[in-house]
């Protein structure tokens, strides 16, 4: 028969009102992209190669005798401004057809489409449940043709057309083999997808890594398998280095990478990887998140920020479910509750990890912690659910420990002595400025470790988390510490009681608002005075960083200012201040700058200075 006597069969048929209406919205404003049109294509052709390799194993009498591969094939013809896609899956018959492209045949169909219309969001939890991607490609095309045949022995086949105004002409078709092919006839402003490298550049961002060849002209697109899909055990080192390389566009091997999968609570195949570098903290910006979302393989978020929280986004990697019901476009997921369920999963596993990777090679886990630690503990002061998790995995320098050496809370807690109640951390600019410090003397007197925190974040992550295992995290700085008194020092006598009130009396008249109290300590040994948080939880490096930012930030908070009364200084200062009150109040201003300076906070340098000179003048 020719393909005159061919057309003679045609039949014109109307849309059902409700594909019209669909096409109006598909086209005009439910895709944000209409690239978005070729990854709803190859996604219907992968679905239609997937019935048909089922189909052949369970059925074994199912011939075929074209022996054609199951692949995906697209032409682009510039010249005629044409894209064509076709593939040698189950394909379709004319009744098939008609329902398939002519009708929405669903069950409550036009509530669907009151729904879609009314909303402004277009974003239904229905609309996932109606194949109907295929209408996107009007986006692009003015005149599609669909030229397909059934696997069924003995189907012929047919050919579908239509402008997605309001009809289509369906009638038979010769020589056609098992599948369907879909030509696309571009308006005049979709020219760019005939050049066969924009076409490419989709497949890789979209479906690169569909199970079936998708060639372009003939030759593959898709070259990297879906490893994230196999069992781990058959996966080779090399090809886990490739995959990385790949998603991440990077150069050198991730530093961890986990792969798993789950059947509980969602079907879950994941493969995520840590990199060996963080460029957000050499000052190259604020990194996008780094795991891409997928569904059977196919692309339905980039960078997608609900897989994984924000404190999380150094990870590179990719996370399949089968479970997520999308919108139409599969741009956006529909279900809020199932994407948070979705993300506990994944961050717990990769927050087990961790901890897991830590215990079992404490030094590449500090590599890790030295490079990515500001992100766990950004994480530890905004993200509560995770709290207890992360609290695991943080690591510090501590008195017990070795210089470099990195301990967790658990080492820490491990080591306390008998009836002490607290963990105990200080922060500083470094462990030499830290130990020189009177802060430590009472806690090297006792016998028990501090913790060493040398970036200001470290006291917020501290004092958010407030305890581990029951036990109380404190700044060392802190006024009212329960720690056992200090023993009388051999040597030097204090100030007797009278002489001491006395003096924390004069102290605090001459320092004024500076101080919210005076008085005699019991933990200092060597240092002549200290200065002290009454404010629990507003540490020393908090009010640091609170400087920092703001110049005109004067209220330091609570003071009090400990004194030593068995140190020469200050008894001598004690003599002084009735001797020559003038210069003993020089003194005593001088002593309350270096105790602010020995807590790291600013002082008036100029004012200090001019203070020294008078005291050098008056030793000399």
């Amino acid at each position: 028969m020719t393909d005159a006597n061919l057309k003679e069969n045609f039949e014109t048929r109307e849309f059902q009102a409700e594909v019209k209406q669909l096409l109006d919205i598909v086209v005009n404003s439910l895709y944000t992209e209409r690239e978005i049109f070729l990854r709803e294509l190859i996604s219907n052709s992968v679905d239609a190669l997937e019935k048909f390799r089922y189909q052949s194993v369970i059925s074994s009498d199912l011939a075929d005798k074209d022996a054609l591969p199951l692949e995906i094939s697209i032409e682009v013809d510039e010249n005629n401004k044409t894209v064509t896609v076709a593939d040698t899956g189950i394909g379709m018959t004319r009744d098939e057809l008609v329902e398939n492209l002519g009708t929405i045949a669903h069950s409550g169909s036009k509530e669907f489409i009151r729904q879609l219309k009314e909303s402004e969001q277009k974003d239904l939890n229905l609309i996932g449940q109606f194949g109907v991607g295929f209408y996107s490609a009007f986006m692009v095309a003015k005149k599609i043709r669909v030229l397909t045949r059934s696997y069924r022995p003995g189907e012929p086949g047919y050919e579908w057309v239509s402008s997605g105004i309001g009809s289509y002409d369906l009638g038979p078709a010769a020589d056609l083999r098992r599948g369907t092919r879909i030509i696309l006839e571009l308006k005049e402003d979709a020219a760019d997808f005939t050049k066969p490298d924009r076409i490419k550049e989709l497949i890789r961002q979209y479906s690169g890594f569909v199970p079936f060849p998708i060639k372009v002209n003939g030759e593959q697109v898709n070259t990297v398998q879906a490893i994230w899909a196999r069992n781990k055990s058959e996966v080779t080192a090399e090809e886990y280095n490739e995959f990385y390389k790949f998603i991440a566009n990077a150069f050198d091997e991730p530093l961890y990478q986990l792969h798993f999968s789950a059947d509980a609570p969602l079907a879950i195949n994941s493969l995520l990887f840590v990199p060996k570098h963080n460029y957000e903290r050499y000052g190259f910006g604020r990194m996008e998140p780094g795991v891409n979302l997928y569904s059977r393989k196919v692309l339905i978020q980039q960078q997608s920020d609900n897989i994984l929280p924000e404190w999380l986004r150094f990870v590179k990697g990719v996370v399949d479910s089968e479970d997520i019901p999308l919108n139409i476009s599969r741009e956006t997921t529909q279900d809020s509750a199932l994407m948070n369920k979705l993300q506990k999963v994944i961050t717990g596993r990769f927050l087990k990890f961790l901890n897991k990777q830590s215990q079992e090679d404490p030094a590449k886990y500090a590599e890790f912690w030295n490079t990515f630690g500001m992100f766990l503990k950004e994480g530890a002061t905004t993200d509560f659910a995770y709290r207890d998790e992360l609290a695991k995995l943080l690591r510090f320098e501590s008195s017990g420990a070795e210089p470099g050496q990195l301990v967790a809370l658990a080492d820490y807690a491990g080591r306390m002595k008998e009836g002490q109640k607290d963990i105990y951390f200080i922060n500083g600019p470094s462990r030499e400025v830290i130990e020189a410090g009177p802060y430590l003397e009472v806690f090297r007197s006792c016998g028990y470790e501090v913790i060493y925190t040398y970036e200001p974040i470290d006291d917020f992550v501290l004092s958010n988390l407030r305890e581990y295992e029951g036990k109380k995290l404190v700044s060392a700085d802190s006024a009212n510490l329960e720690l056992p008194g200090l023993a009388d020092q051999p040597g030097e006598e204090a100030l007797d009681s009278a002489k001491t009130e006395a003096l924390t009396a004069w102290l605090k008249e001459i320092l004024g608002d500076k101080v919210s109290e005076v008085r005699s300590s019991a933990r200092l040994v060597e240092s002549p005075a200290i200065m002290l948080n009454l404010d629990g939880v507003l540490t020393s490096s908090m009010q640091r960083v609170m400087q920092a930012a703001h110049k005109d930030f004067g209220a330091l908070g609570r003071k009090a200012l400990e004194i030593n009364p068995r140190h020469k200084l200050v008894k001598r200062l004690s003599t002084l201040r009735e001797e020559d009150p003038e210069f003993a109040r020089v003194v005593a201003e001088q002593i309350f700058d270096n105790a602010l300076i020995a807590a790291g906070l600013v002082v008036n340098p100029r004012a200090m200075v001019d203070r020294i000179y008078r005291i050098l003048e008056k030793a000399l």
